[in-house]
């Protein structure tokens, strides 16, 4: 049964405002009998990366001190069907249910929540052979051309390939363990992408 809960509001633009759905909220969980440690407001269009409230609501789940978040949908907190499904899954691994008090929900105490949770669970697996498929048939279409694959000082062949995806999931909020798990990749290598890209944007910028 979850208990304790976040309450995450959000509008598209700064002309629409929170109250409804905060008002909405709260008379759920009220009626649900729900502990609300908090209330987290954002102004964030559906595309946008940089959602500070989001990510504190992300750490209270992580820190194990929420047993869920509540929302008015589920598009109010995913800006796209990739970070839902990311998100949701990353929640459902430190046990954490997504109410939504219309249309779908991920509750992780419903029989409905757990089928969501396992879905979830192969589309990122079938995400991960995806992208090391492209990386095989990237090797193999460079050989063919006739390029050295080999490493030669300076290269980063393996870190080159990835870099895109590791920077977009740096972009969405993953840890770098995060992302070192889900590409199959060092700690390290995540760390020296991030790391050369900075550099590069301060180099541009000067």
């Amino acid at each position: 049964m979850v208990q304790k809960v976040a309450i995450y509001c959000r509008v598209s633009t700064f002309d629409q405002s929170c109250s409804r759905q905060e008002r909405d909220l709260r008379e759920y969980a009220q009626k649900a009998g729900y502990e609300v440690v908090g209330i987290w407001f954002e102004t964030a269009s559906g595309s946008k990366n940089n959602r500070v409230a989001r990510k504190q609501v992300m750490n209270l789940a992580q820190a194990r001190k929420i047993d869920g978040v509540l929302v008015t949908e589920l598009t109010r907190w995913g800006r796209s069907t990739i970070d839902l499904i990311t998100t949701l899954q990353d929640l459902a691994h430190w046990g954490v249910s997504v109410i939504a008090t219309t249309g779908l929900q991920f509750d992780l105490t419903t029989p409905q929540g757990k089928l969501i949770a396992s879905i979830m669970a192969s589309l990122a697996e079938f995400e991960r052979d995806l992208v090391r498929e492209r990386v095989c048939s990237g090797l193999a279409a460079a050989k063919a051309n006739g390029q050295k694959l080999g490493r030669k000082p300076g290269q980063r062949v393996k870190a080159d390939l990835y870099e895109p995806k590791v920077l977009q999931m740096v972009t969405e909020g993953y840890s770098y363990r995060r992302i070192a798990h889900e590409l199959h990749l060092s700690k390290t290598t995540v760390n020296d992408i991030v790391k050369r890209d900075r550099e590069n944007q301060l180099k541009n910028q000067t």
